[in-house]
């Protein structure tokens, strides 16, 4: 049953009040507390005073500055920031020169940092700087030169000395001479063009420009100097090749440090003057690791591999570029299994190689075609979860592609985010080694839908995958659209790629004539792909003429004074092998015993060497065409 309770408008109205009443006297109990804190477990920050026209002063004491220090997420400093702003210290130029310098250096957030800044009332420029720098720390020259005139300068605030060593900074990495010149005449507008720092950074920057009489006006009007003015001086002339300034400047030099002697030697190196190189290196005081790295560089560009290496073991202290150096000259001087050798050696010390050290490794088992070693290469690249550059998996998928496993040169492929012009070419090259033009083409067209312009190396590849696999059509198509799409001017190797297409498909008269209307001078190159042709392809009077024009063109070299005695043979002209035979006799000519390398396991043959006359060899050269001959006409 339910009861309803009828009040009457007076007893209503008494309730009503009693409710007000209670409501004022709660009210009255919230306002006698303490009111709460911004900050609970903390104390209330510390105001050292009070300034009636701005807001209030404080010190790197004060409570939010402490939080803002330990901050470590931008999550975290949002909160930071709104109670900055509740407290009404944004606009404060300590708290604000904080948060920048939290923003730039530690949470590399420089986006924010602008935002931050463009809530500033009257910025400074400590802030500019900071920020400034923030961009050139996140390599971003042009993003900070952008913020200097969209901000720096339309909010006109003023500069100081710390402002134009870093626009130096700046114009020295985007390499703009004009920038350069504009920020050095505000920097005499501005009164600071003998300050030392100032000086030091515009030295660089001409440097880097190349203009090195500017630089080294800046350098002589100053009235003092420190050993960065004479390291970037010397340093200047050394990257711009001028060396025997750079020594005049060093031996004026009242102290050096390991910087000055490094800059000498690696100008010495530069210019092949391993001679003066070697004796800085011996009068170094303390010798360090780069200068030990300058010298194996040194010797190795010479082809002085063995020194190298001899400087290479003397060294107490090696670091990964040592190495990567040393392995670099293996490879570059076609010892790949000493470059083999030494990679065991490395991986099996302290030093951990890097990405470069397997570029190295990859192209020398590509070159001595181990997979099974580039195999092991690719575990030991994701047991250490290397992240590969492009370098990198370029140099992977080549040595898949050349030791002929294409399904894991295709994988490689497929698992790079990025791919490179060079990355498609040896997918193409690959594919073309092996016989499968077909899919050669396939991802040549490919590359072309993916926006990715071809260049003259990508039409070699092409080409040669055209010619083994006897796509005359085809290669005659792609012959024309590099030049009539792409505008690539054809050089010798393209050449070289369709006479040996049309030579293999027995167009040897076509041959010559590409030959005959090339723009260059055909090099030996040609001629012997020609004249391959025409000994193949039975052509014995084309055969005869390239073979003379052959051996003018290079008559030390025997391969052109064989294959025309078995031109002469092939006919029966046993006289003119005779005398062909002489000429090779008289000029003294050897031929390299052709070898193979076959790998058994671990094991790998080494190529044999044979010391036979040259004259019993040309014989059965020669006897081996009059048998062919002979063979055919019986047929």
């Amino acid at each position: 049953m339910t009861v309803r309770l009828n009040f009457s408008k007076r007893t209503q109205t008494r309730i009503s009040s009693s409710l007000a009443l209670n409501k004022f006297i709660e009210v009255q109990k919230n306002l006698s507390k303490t009111p709460p804190k911004l900050w609970p477990t903390e104390p209330r920050p510390k105001i050292t005073d009070i300034d009636d026209q701005g807001p209030p002063i404080i010190d790197l004491s004060h409570s939010v500055l402490g939080k803002l220090e330990s901050c470590s997420s931008v999550k975290e400093f949002h909160q930071i920031h709104t109670q900055l702003i509740v407290s009404g210290l944004s606009q404060h130029s300590l708290a604000a020169s904080r948060v920048l310098k939290k923003l730039c250096t530690c949470l590399n957030s420089v986006s924010l940092a602008v935002s931050f800044f463009d809530c500033v009332d009257e910025p400074d420029a400590f802030l500019c700087n900071t920020i400034m720098k923030g961009f050139l720390t996140l390599n971003d020259p042009f993003g900070a030169l952008c913020f200097y005139y969209d901000k720096m300068v339309a909010k006109c605030v003023q500069h100081n000395h710390y402002t134009f060593p870093l626009l130096g900074k700046v114009c020295a990495e985007i390499g703009s001479l004009r920038e350069g010149r504009k920020t050095h005449a505000r920097v005499v507008k501005c009164g600071f063009e003998l300050d030392l720092f100032v000086r030091n950074s515009f030295i660089h920057m001409y440097s880097v420009c190349g203009e090195l009489w500017d630089a080294r006006k800046v350098f002589d009007d100053g009235p003092v100097w420190d050993l960065v003015s004479w390291n970037s001086m010397i340093d200047g002339y050394v990257k711009n090749r001028e060396v025997s300034f750079a020594r005049e400047l060093f031996d004026l030099m009242p102290e050096r440090d390991a910087f000055s002697w490094n800059s000498m030697i690696s100008g010495c190196v530069d210019v092949g003057d391993l001679e003066t190189a070697q004796g800085l290196f011996d009068m170094m005081p303390i010798k360090d690791v780069v200068s030990w790295n300058c010298m194996i560089d040194g010797y190795g560009r010479k082809g002085n591999v063995r020194l190298a290496r001899d400087f290479f073991d003397r060294m107490a202290v090696r670091n990964v570029v040592s190495w990567n150096i040393m392995m670099a000259h293996y490879v570059r001087c076609k010892d790949y299994n000493g470059c083999l050798k030494l990679f065991d050696r490395m991986i099996g010390g302290e030093t951990r190689p890097n990405e470069a050290s397997l570029v190295s490794v990859l192209t020398a088992c590509t070159n001595l075609g181990t997979l099974d070693r580039g195999i092991w290469i690719h575990s030991y690249i994701r047991n250490y979860r290397i992240e590969p550059d492009v370098l990198l998996s370029t140099s992977l998928l080549t040595m898949y592609a050349k030791c002929g496993a294409m399904d894991l040169a295709r994988d490689v492929f497929d698992e790079m985010p990025e791919k490179s012009v060079v990355s498609w070419n040896s997918m193409i090259m690959g594919y073309g080694m092996h016989g499968q033009g077909g899919k050669a083409l396939e991802m040549f067209m490919a590359m072309e839908k993916r926006g990715l312009t071809p260049n003259d190396a990508t039409f070699v590849c092409v080409l040669s995958a055209c010619t083994h696999a006897g796509m005359v059509l085809e290669g005659w198509w792609y012959f024309d659209l590099m030049q009539r799409v792409y505008k690539i001017e054809p050089k010798v190797d393209h050449y070289g790629c369709m006479v040996d297409l049309l030579g293999r498909a027995g167009l040897t008269k076509d041959s010559e004539e590409l030959v005959s209307e090339m723009p260059m001078e055909a090099g030996p190159a040609l001629w012997g792909a020609l004249l391959f042709a025409c000994r193949t392809h039975s052509n014995s009077d084309l055969g005869e003429t390239v073979a003379k024009r052959l051996i003018e063109l290079e008559p030390t070299d025997i391969g052109p004074y064989v294959l025309l005695s078995n031109i002469y043979a092939s006919e029966g002209r046993w006289d003119d092998v005779e005398n062909v035979r002489r000429m090779m006799k008289e000029k003294r000519l050897q031929k390299t015993v052709g070898s193979s390398l076959v790998h058994l396991g671990e094991l790998g043959s080494e190529p044999v060497k044979e010391n036979g006359s040259l004259q019993r060899r040309s014989m059965v050269y020669s006897m081996l065409g009059e048998i062919g001959a002979k063979l055919k006409l019986s047929h």
